[in-house]
């Protein structure tokens, strides 16, 4: 047990240090690198993508909570925004979770396989929308909020890879966008979380300690380490060419993508 919290802590190490130094959601390394943690422990392949995505999501609490913290304390959080998606976050991200139990492993990492490789052109090139109008209404908002949570659900992140470009899309000055979705990221965390201990209440061959979709030997190993590591990343960034990393930072995502898609092919 302890080497395997050890091998945790090495994922939460590499995860907080990437989050902090390139602006990236936690998620989009802790998914890859649990379902090859998962394969080494022998978990059953039916179930090893649902607890990568679940473990991914309860990490993203804790995470989350440092991150719009801080944001907050700069003022960069807009909380007429926060209020104005929340719900449709909480709703979509929980569906997501349903829709996501009663897929397949295999359809699971086809999915986030592509998800991969749309972040990594989205990093390589640089490519942000062009800011055109203000956000919309409740309504839109709502509808907005809904699809950031069923996709945030599915491939196990907190959202921001959707949440940042929609905002700079309606006008919002990127550092702000950056803050809020920090705070968007914890409903969709909370709501995630919930969706798949719930929905894996039950399922046979899960692994011992977990609870539903979520492994907490992960769970405390990503945990204890990414929320020390991340500051580091951040201190980084201002001493790195950050611009140059990403896009480093995009080919290693395109080639974790490509091998994911040949393990499945």
């Amino acid at each position: 047990m302890l080497t395997t919290i050890a091998l945790y802590c090495g994922v939460g190490a590499v995860a907080g240090v990437l989050a902090g130094l390139l602006g990236v959601g936690g998620g989009l390394v802790i998914v890859p690198m649990l379902v090859f943690c998962f394969n080494l422990q022998g978990f059953s392949p039916e179930s090893i993508m649902h607890i990568a995505l679940g473990t991914s999501m309860a990490s993203i609490i804790f995470t989350s909570i440092s991150s719009f913290m801080a944001h907050h304390r700069r003022k960069a959080v807009d909380w007429s925004i926060v209020r104005g998606v929340v719900l449709g976050i909480l709703v979509g991200t929980y569906g997501g979770s349903i829709i996501a139990a009663n897929l397949s492993s295999a359809f699971l990492k086809g999915f986030f396989v592509v998800f991969l490789y749309y972040v990594s052109f989205q990093m390589f090139t640089g490519k942000k929308p062009k800011p055109s109008r203000t956000l919309p209404g409740p309504a839109g908002l709502f509808g907005a909020g809904s699809v950031i949570g069923v996709v945030s659900s599915l491939v196990g992140i907190g959202g921001g890879t959707l949440s940042v470009p929609f905002m700079i899309w309606g006008n919002i000055p990127v550092h702000r966008a950056i803050g809020t979705s920090a705070a968007i990221g914890f409903p969709i965390a909370i709501a995630g979380s919930l969706g798949y201990v719930v929905n894996g209440l039950g399922t046979a061959g899960l692994p011992e300690f977990s609870l539903g979709y979520v492994y907490f030997p992960a769970l405390v190993g990503i945990v204890a380490v990414s929320m020390f590591t991340a500051p580091l990343g951040v201190r980084l960034a201002h001493s790195l060419p950050v611009d140059r990393l990403k896009r480093v930072f995009a080919l290693l995502l395109f080639l974790v993508a490509t091998r994911m898609l040949m393990s499945l092919l």
